[in-house]
């Protein structure tokens, strides 16, 4: 099978200019790079432990001495601010390292059985795919990829066509550290190209995404047909949940950077507020300050807290949720001339029912209800599809644990906005998504249990 060349043009979304253009793959690349994955799985997976983790751990190292260029490609690419673009260099390079630690205690179990031994070994897959979206493509892509390479698996990594550049650095740097082969590949191209073909190919054993609800909803359609196992990072629509007797100062302050950071293009964004009537205006107030002292501008700024949207027809998206019938309380500032700009958005007062309320709006704009007690809170929490992160603030421990318990979400922080630790799970309840990154739960993930019996007895 041939394929046709399909240059795509990368372009600057703070500048609107062409930085790159990528080959994007067809349908017989993509089948070729399934194929040289699945060749160099049995050579990799019989890698001895130890020599697999000392490769990790030159990735890795590899990753580290790339930071500033890796951060410098994400803030041309995605337009993050070069202080976020540094942290998810040095994230990528942290995750890579934790799972360098796994394939020595990939370990099993003996079970006590009658007339022999029993124990279980945990199996690597095989080929794994991950698609990888183009808000977080440096730091999602690790998450996936070291993992899946620690517990004996070959992986291809199919990046946004928007934002490639951090990917395809990867590759290079894992080829450099010393990774055969065929063992880790990046291949650029269209989600129904590349995306659906790792989905429907009988020797792709594993299908990572993220991305939004409805894509992970067909991702996992596909992969029902061959009962292939799937993790899934959806959307999100959490909330930020203000109780009267929280550090309002803190709480507000801290706001905008739970919905902007990114300009607000994060599953984790804190796109709902939800304070106690009692102490709303108040809150109303300090907000105010807060998101006008955002400072959106050139991510390459050292002082910018906020960048750009990824692109004209995202921007056009999210103003299509702030319309002449929206009431918008406040905004911050925005650059005016060329890149993809959008001004921290404030939304009160707001019906529950509004679609900026209930739809991942995925930009920076922010609705702001109010509640009457715990019981209202939580309410208004759950009544969403999603279920992916969100914040309390109290001083009230008790009720700290009887909201964090009682809200239907999987990554949770009281009195901060944290949704991310590389060495703690990460993943959503209901529409938010299956499975979990990060952590040790994410390891088994990327294997079968296998239970092998030895008798014993003559």
């Amino acid at each position: 099978m041939t394929d046709q060349p399909d240059p795509y043009q990368v372009v600057n979304p703070a500048t609107e200019e062409v930085i790159a253009t990528v080959e994007l793959a067809g349908p017989g690349a993509t089948d070729a790079a399934i194929a040289r994955a699945k060749a160099a799985f049995e050579s990799w997976r019989a890698v001895s432990p130890g020599d697999r983790a000392r490769l990790l751990r030159r990735f890795a190292a590899e990753v580290d001495a790339d930071r500033e260029h890796l951060a410098a490609l994400e803030v041309a690419n995605a337009g993050h601010t070069i202080g976020n673009a540094r942290w998810e260099a040095g994230n990528a390079r942290d995750v890579i390292e934790y799972y360098a630690g796994a394939p020595e205690r990939l370990f099993g179990r003996q079970i006590p059985v009658a007339g022999g031994l029993d124990v279980t070994f945990h199996e690597p897959l095989g080929v794994v795919g991950v698609i990888v979206p183009w808000n977080f493509p440096l730091p999602i892509a690790a998450w996936a990829l070291a993992p899946a390479l620690a517990a004996g698996n070959t992986v291809i990594v199919k990046p946004a066509e928007l934002t490639p550049l951090t990917a395809l650095r990867l590759a290079e740097l894992a080829l450099r550290a010393g990774l055969p082969e065929g063992v880790l590949q990046v291949l650029p191209g269209r989600g129904p190209v590349v995306g659906g073909r790792l989905v429907t190919h009988p020797d792709v054993r594993k299908v990572v995404f993220t991305g939004s609800t409805a894509v992970g909803k067909s991702v996992l359609a596909g992969c029902a047909a061959q009962v292939k196992p799937v993790t899934l990072e959806l959307g999100g629509k959490s909330a930020n949940i203000v109780f009267a007797d929280a550090d309002l100062e803190k709480a507000a302050a801290t706001a905008p950077y739970a919905v902007f950071d990114n300009a607000g293009q994060d599953c984790c964004a804190r796109s709902r507020i939800l304070v106690e009537a009692s102490v709303h205006e108040a809150f109303m107030a300090r907000l105010e300050s807060a998101v006008r002292a955002v400072r959106v501008g050139d991510p390459g700024d050292e002082k910018t807290e906020m960048g750009p949207l990824i692109s004209a027809a995202h921007r056009q998206r999210v103003a299509s949720y702030v319309d002449g019938d929206t009431e918008v309380a406040f905004r911050g500032s925005a650059p005016e001339g060329p890149g993809f700009w959008y001004p921290p958005t404030v939304l009160a007062p707001i019906a529950p029912e509004h679609r900026a309320f209930t739809e991942e709006v995925f930009g920076p704009v922010v609705a702001v209800v109010p509640f009457r007690g715990e019981s209202d809170a939580v309410r208004i929490a759950n009544a969403t599809e999603y279920g992916l992160s969100g914040s309390i603030w109290t001083r009230d421990v008790g009720r700290a644990l009887r909201v964090a318990r009682a809200v239907e979400a999987g990554n949770l922080s009281v009195n901060s906005h944290s949704s991310v630790r590389y060495w703690t799970p990460f993943g959503g309840f209901k529409q938010s998504g299956l499975g979990r990154e990060l952590g040790p739960d994410a390891l088994h993930a990327f294997t079968e249990t296998k239970n092998v019996f030895i008798a014993t007895e003559e």
